[in-house]
């Protein structure tokens, strides 16, 4: 049967079927919701890490850390239920040099207030623990992680599970007789900054996840196309410089340096503390000299300070206002820092002030981790606002 012919103009039917045409955002078509359920557990976790830093630098400035004598992942979630315990458990803490150094004579009652600081602290960790490994199981089984993201979140936990582990080195320290023989009666500072330095180190990754998730793969992978590449460096230049002064402030709570030198801007009589190389060998002083460690803390704060400041006038030439708010942000936090440090040192490290400042390091080490991120991933914005 022949086919009439189509005049010129004739619109074709809709009798044939069509080609599927490309829609916009097809990148982030699969599994949208799952990057904003990931996103709040992971704002959860990172709320919670953000409070076991706060209570550990409590737990260090009460000297509780060494209370409980074991570790004791499952069985030591439950706290003492009945006088016994507590006994029992106050026997084991009086065999620490802890206590026959320093808290000889201490009451049933002092050693419960420490006690519950530290137990409250591993209480936490379990809870943080089981936070990860719940939401991660959940949205690995109903296959709700986006591509490209089960081997970041694993990190996370595998992370915390080292954590745990180097939260006990660190406490053993404090237990090992070799302690008692150099009159030491807290955990090993370089082991302190260790545990310190890891926290901050998964609190880093989880701020950068939550950053990322906050906005589509496809927008992500446009704004990146207008990163600032050396705003971006020396962003990381400042990040690494700040890590290692947080490391270095663990050092000046380990051995309560802080309390040291209460005079600013001189240490003492001097611009240098006075007898920095006592102790043998020569390494000890840069980890156990009180003086020499305060002032390694101080001169990194100095420098950092001055870096940030490079930085931050860098950034005020970036056509990006997202940019140039992040950074202003970040300069002012770290002044602000700086003037909790030397008021902390002034004060002797009291513990609202001394706790005021780590806190202000939390604050500080995410304004850090943003600006970073928004040199690498500038959001979009009009000529105008530019």
């Amino acid at each position: 049967m022949a086919q009439t012919p189509r005049k010129l103009f004739e619109e074709v039917g809709d009798d044939k079927p069509k080609a599927d045409t490309p829609r916009a955002g097809a990148i982030d078509a699969k599994r949208r919701g799952a990057r904003g359920a990931i996103r709040i557990w992971l704002m959860l976790i990172f709320a919670l890490v953000a409070l076991m830093i706060v209570i550990g630098g409590l737990t260090r400035l009460t000297d509780s850390g060494l209370s409980i004598t074991e570790w004791q992942p499952i069985s030591g979630a439950l706290p003492p239920m009945n006088e016994a315990d507590w006994v029992t458990l106050f026997d084991k803490y009086k065999a620490t040099p802890e206590y026959q150094l320093q808290n000889s004579g201490m009451s049933m009652t002092d050693f419960q207030f420490i006690f519950w600081w530290e137990w409250g602290h591993r209480l936490l960790g379990r809870v943080i623990g089981a936070v990860w490994a719940i939401g991660f199981l959940g949205f690995l089984v109903t296959r709700n992680i986006p591509t490209g993201w089960t081997k970041r979140l694993l990190l996370l936990g595998v992370l915390g599970g080292l954590q745990g582990a180097i939260g006990w080195w660190m406490v053993h320290s404090g237990l090992d007789s070799t302690g008692q023989e150099i009159g030491r009666t807290d955990v090993a500072s370089y082991r302190l900054a260790t545990h310190l330095g890891l926290a901050f180190v998964i609190f880093g990754f989880t701020a950068w996840y939550i950053f990322l998730l906050g906005r589509t793969e496809s927008d992500l992978m446009q704004s990146r196309r207008n990163a600032n590449k050396k705003l971006f460096s020396m962003s990381t230049g400042v990040l690494h410089f700040a890590f290692l002064q947080i490391l270095i402030g663990a050092l000046v709570a380990g051995i309560d340096a802080g309390r040291a030198f209460p005079t600013w801007p001189m240490m003492g009589d001097g611009f240098f503390p006075p007898d920095p190389f006592q102790l043998s060998p020569v390494w000890r002083n840069f980890f156990e000299d009180a003086g020499l460690v305060q002032f390694m803390h101080r001169m990194a704060g100095y420098l950092l300070f001055i870096f940030g400041i490079v930085v931050y006038l860098r950034a005020r030439k970036s056509s990006n206002k997202y940019v140039r708010r992040a950074f202003t942000a970040m300069i002012v936090m770290m002044l602000a820092q700086v003037v909790l440090g030397i008021v902390t040192a002034l004060q002797s490290a009291h513990l609202h002030i001394a706790i005021t400042h780590q806190i202000g390091a939390i604050v500080l080490w995410v304004l850090i981790l943003r600006a970073r991120y928004l040199s690498a991933y500038p959001k979009s914005q009009s000529i105008r606002e530019a």
